[in-house]
């Protein structure tokens, strides 16, 4: 080791930057309490903060920061969706994301590497040209390729798996990766800077409401007034919001991922296939990455499962023989909270001053900065929806104006 880097770690006058003040007690009374301490809920209170200039916020977090579905998923950030809402929506996400390191002043390791979903059949073909062109329309840039771009765009992918060969390509050149853990990271510590309390360990038992309306939290550490409250909990959003007494289309299953010992790089873009349910990627460490399906029962719980691994794999081996070989090193699984038409829920609810962000399923990573920004507007403005996010508003289910995406993730639809 340096002799100055000795000397530097054991001064008495280390400058090191704490990123998070320390834990204090509860105040009886805030003007906004954001349920969840993961990337959507922070990111809803650094967005208030900074540019509404409403810093007497708390955010509270059962476990610890960014511990739940923040911490459990494959961190891919995308936009080639198939409906215009859809479209509008990630694009302008995946555009806030590239300039989020220079914002927060704090790398989040974003990497530009493009998606690219294989087509097996006809039918899947005919319905990629659809998806390619509303992303045009709309502002993703997705385009249709055939077997030879493939085969130049990832020269270890077999192409001619036994009963399902690919025909063409649906390639998203916005595709991209961050670290996850470091985009909540990044927007806790600006969001503390100026003045908003974060409380991990803080566990919200009950919720207070008084004809019609929000006016506390009860918690494990006491009970705490709002002028208001938004809910971001994911997996857990059906359950929040029965205490609400808000009926909710949501339902819960777990996500299992695994990812394998570290290799020389070998594949850039992010790969998935719509027939085989699986997506295969290559971390910067070069772990690769492999995800698939839900599972195909409700259950709020984050094991991993020997079944879902021995098929995941298969279909993994039939894109990239040459990975039978490798050795895995981790599985887990995160819980995804599903709607019926694979949209999320955000806006208004029936009980006022009481705001939902929740139904994201397999997509809430991708959407970190995007729902931050709209559901700070939507607080500061004391309840008027931005248009980005009023397609995604709970009453569409009673209306019967879904926002369907059934199909979106070839891996989970």
């Amino acid at each position: 080791m340096p002799f100055n880097l000795l000397k530097y770690g054991l001064s008495s006058e280390y400058p090191v930057e704490v990123d998070l003040p320390a834990p204090k007690e509860l105040k009886s009374s805030y003007d906004v309490v954001i349920i969840g301490g993961g990337g959507h809920g922070l990111a809803t209170a650094y967005y208030l903060s900074r540019y509404h200039g409403i810093t007497n916020i708390a955010v509270l977090e059962k476990g610890y920061l960014g511990g739940g579905n923040t911490a459990r998923n494959t961190a891919v950030i995308r936009s080639n969706y198939l409906t215009s809402e859809g479209v509008k929506f990630y694009a302008e996400s995946v555009r806030m994301f590239e300039g989020l390191s220079n914002e927060f002043d704090f790398n989040i390791m974003y990497s530009h590497r493009g998606q690219l979903t294989l087509a097996h059949t006809d039918a899947t073909v005919r319905s990629f040209r659809q998806r390619a062109e509303v992303n045009k329309h709309f502002g993703g840039r997705t385009e249709m390729i055939d077997r030879q771009q493939i085969r130049e765009l990832v020269p270890s992918l077999n192409l001619d798996p036994g009963h399902i060969p690919v025909l063409a390509g649906l390639w998203h050149m916005d595709g991209a990766t961050a670290r996850h853990d470091a985009v909540a990271w990044g927007y806790a510590k600006q969001a503390a800077k100026r003045g908003v309390e974060i409380h991990q360990l803080t566990e919200v038992q009950e919720l207070v409401i008084e004809n019609g309306t929000i006016t506390a939290v009860k918690t494990n550490r006491g009970t705490i007034k709002c002028g208001c409250a938004v809910q971001a909990v994911a997996g857990m959003s059906s359950q929040l919001m029965k205490k609400a007494g808000i009926r909710s289309p949501i339902q819960t299953f777990p996500l299992q991922a695994m990812v394998t010992q570290p290799f020389k790089p070998f594949l850039d873009p992010l790969v998935s296939s719509s027939a085989l349910h699986c997506y295969v990627q290559q971390t910067s460490r070069g772990e690769v990455v492999f995800g698939g399906g839900s599972d195909p029962y409700p259950l709020f719980n984050t094991r991993s499962t020997l079944d879902l691994k021995e098929s995941l794999l298969a279909h993994a081996v039939e894109m990239f023989p040459f990975l039978a070989n490798a050795k895995l090193m981790r599985q887990w699984a995160g819980i995804t909270d599903m709607t019926p038409d694979y949209s999320p829920i955000m806006g208004l609810s029936p009980v006022k001053n009481y705001y939902l962000d929740a139904g994201w399923g397999t997509w809430g990573f991708k959407a970190t900065p995007i729902c931050g920004k709209t559901m700070a507007e939507l607080v500061a403005s004391g309840g008027k929806t931005p248009d980005l996010i009023k397609p995604f508003g709970l009453e569409r289910f009673s209306t019967f104006q879904q926002v369907n995406e059934m199909g979106a993730t070839a891996a989970s639809h």
